[in-house]
Parts: structure tokens; sequence; C-alpha cells
């Protein structure tokens, strides 16, 4: 413990007092929500000689408020815009182009995926090969892979920054409107017409993050708007036109709100939005304490690991329980409160296995830095005025730590501390 207290006090000395930390513990906020959310309402039930997906929400509704408290994908798209956002003007600024930009930014968001994709291929493989069922394989790949459609949608978002930074977020959310009352409203329209919504959807905290960054949103007023009409516009959306309460989706559901986004699930992101913002002043001071930082810092850096690796840690633990026979809270059917009580007395293992998976893989995201690579001598800096800035970089020892970059990959390849 004495040695963790003087690393997070020298985390805490070398950071610049410009970067806002609040942005960073909003971000390690919105990873642990999804893992935690995962966890709790996916459920693989050992039956028929395999595993089967499905949810508790399936089975006990009244449980759909967990959904609220842990599906924070629009926190994550909030930070992201406005972190993009920066992050491209401090490129223009020290004149680097669009495409060495995008290219820095997508390498350190996509490269964790392929140990993810090499190591799900050997294992479905060796899983066919020992004579397990199709319909297992498939449930298992559809949870281990499922975390990449976030990536591939944010992606998509980081690259069209520079056309959508400055725009209005009403705009999405209209189109969103749209696309909704053509589908439940008129009933008419394409299949494929809700999968608009998924860019769209999105888009809306992306391009309130884009104007946080340009310092649109600092008063305590928007932040309330937001919460207040966006927890309104929800209530609304569920009580009268029929959306489901849960935030996630539902097996066995005619509706379901994240897969593709509706738009009662835009509009309670813009109520976390709002509810994100007015507890950024909070958070600066939260985050002031060494060790508070220190766990934000080490969340941020092994963000997307944590993400792509979560449902493989729950699936692991799932696989290996077996040997032992149907336990419960892991492979029983969940449909009662006590199967909900195992399965919290389950999170700690989960945590552990995806420890072990973070100290395995951790590397491809956190890139070392080359030996004589001095990188840029100009740094991004979040601040909490809401305003861009850059700083020369000052030297440093070698034996600093380094801080979280700023969009939650490995720290900026430079001699100093971004």
């Amino acid at each position: 413990m004495r040695a963790f207290h003087r690393a997070a006090h020298r985390l805490h000395a070398a950071t610049p007092a410009s970067r806002d930390r609040a942005v960073d513990a909003l971000r390690a906020f919105a990873i642990l929500g999804v893992v935690l959310g995962h966890w709790l309402v996916t459920a693989l039930v050992a039956a028929d000689g395999g595993l089967h997906t499905t949810s508790p929400l399936q089975h006990m509704p009244r449980l759909a408020p967990v959904s609220w408290l842990f599906q924070t994908l629009a926190v994550f798209f909030l930070v992201g815009g406005h972190v993009a956002a920066h992050s491209r003007a401090t490129a223009r600024a020290r004149g680097d182009s669009y495409a060495v930009w995008l290219r820095s930014r997508l390498t350190r968001l996509l490269r964790p995926v392929a140990a993810l994709l090499v190591l799900w291929a050997v294992a479905a493989t060796a899983l066919l090969l020992t004579g397990a069922s199709l319909p297992t394989v498939h449930a298992l790949l559809s949870l281990a892979l499922s975390p990449l459609w976030f990536l591939l949608v944010f992606a998509a978002l980081t690259a069209a920054t520079p056309l959508v930074a400055r725009l209005n977020p009403l705009w999405p959310l209209v189109v969103v409107l749209h696309v909704d009352l053509f589908r439940f409203g008129l009933h008419q329209g394409p299949a494929w017409l809700g999968w608009v919504n998924l860019g769209a959807g999105w888009l809306v905290p992306y391009t309130l993050g884009a104007a946080w960054a340009r310092g649109e949103l600092r008063s305590r007023l928007s932040a309330w708007s937001l919460l207040l009409g966006g927890t309104a516009a929800t209530a609304a959306l569920v009580t009268w036109a029929g959306y489901p309460a849960s935030m996630v989706g539902v097996p066995g559901s005619r509706i379901s709100n994240l897969n593709p986004p509706t738009l009662a699930a835009v509009t309670f992101g813009l109520a976390q939005c709002g509810l994100a913002l007015l507890l950024r002043d909070r958070l600066r001071r939260a985050t002031a304490r060494p060790a508070v930082w220190a766990a934000v810092a080490v969340a941020n850096l092994s963000a997307m690991t944590i993400y792509l690796w979560h449902q493989t840690a729950m699936m692991a633990t799932t696989a290996t329980g077996l040997l032992a026979g149907r336990l419960p809270g892991l492979h029983t059917p969940p449909g009662s409160l006590t199967w909900v009580a195992y399965r919290i007395a389950w999170l700690p293992v989960f945590a552990l296995v995806l420890a072990v998976c973070w100290a395995a893989f951790r590397h491809h995201e956190q890139v070392r830095r080359r030996p004589g690579d001095r990188g840029p001598r100009i740094l991004h800096r979040h601040h909490p005025g809401g305003t861009a800035g850059t700083a020369s970089a000052p030297r440093s020892g070698a034996g600093s730590p380094r801080p979280a970059a700023p969009d939650g990959g490995p720290p900026p390849r430079t001699r100093s501390h971004a």
C-alpha cells in the first residue's frame, strides 16, 4: 500500500494542473457502467447440452431500472466528442494533416481488437472440433464480439469529427425522431430504416461533447435543461408512446431501445449527459486526491482492453464453472431475485478473471515509445474552462509516471506528461 501511495502521489504531481480530470473520470465511469451492466443483465444458461443466452430482464421486467444505472454509452460518446474536438484543434495548431491525426486516433482505438479476434477465432475452432454445438459457439461468439459494434460506430464518428464538430445536436435528434415516427407511428419504411439511428442516435451525445469542448455548455442551466428535459421526454415516451422501460436489449422483446437506438434511448442519453455535466466540479475535486486519480488514470490507460475483454472474462468463468456442475447465478435460469443475489456474488470472480485478461493483453493498447522517439513538442491538454489549448512540452525525468492519454489510449509519445 505504501508503494501504491507513493506511485499515486508521483502520478498526481506529474499531471499538469491544466488537465480536466473530470473528463477522464467520466470516461472511467462510463466503461465501468457498461461492464457491470453486461455482467448483471446477461446470463448463459446451461441446458440441452449447451449454453444459451438470456437475461434476467426477460424474466423479471420489474428490474428494468437496473438498466438505467448501467447503460452509460451516452456518457462515453459525450466524452469522445469532447476529446476528439480538442484533439483535432490541437493537431491543426501544430500542422498535422487530417490523415496523420486520424491514423493516430484509430490506431489507439482499434489496435487492441486484433488480439480479441485472433483468440476467439482459435477458441471457436477448438470448440467446434471438440464437439461443442453450433448454437453454443454462436452464443459465445455473439457475446464476445458484441463490443465491436460500439467501436465501429465510435471510429466512424471520430473520422467525421471535422464535419460534425460544429453540428447542432438538434439535427441528429430530429433525424431519430422522424425515423421512429415512420417505424412506430406510421409503420412505414423499409426494415433497415431503424439502423439510420445507429449513427444519428449516438451523434447526439457526440456533438454535445464537441459543444462542450467549444465552451457552449459551461452553465449549470444548460446541464439542468438536458437532465430535466431528457428525463421528462423519456418518461413520456415510456409511459404513453409504448417504448420499453429497459434501456438495454431484452431477448424476445418486440422493441429494443438499444439495437438500434430509439428516440427513448437518445432522450435518456440527453439526461445522462446533463447529469455528467452537473457532476464536473465534484469529479474534479474527487480526482484531486492522488489515490482516486491514480485509479482513474489506470482505467483510462486500459479502457479499450477492459471494454473488449469483459465479456470474455464472464464467459471464461462460466465455462470453467461447468466443471463443478450447474452453479447458481452462473448457469441457472435468471428467474428470481435469488439468482440476482448469486450473480452479484460472482462479480468479484468476473473482475479477477478480467484482471488476468488485462495483464495478458494490455500491452496491445499501451504502446511503448521507441527508443530515440522524442515525439511532438506540442501537447494537447484538457482545460476545465472548455477551451482547447496547447503548451510547449517541458522535459521530465525518465522515471516519472505517465498519466492517461486524453483519448483513453496510450500516453502520447513525448518527453512530458499530457
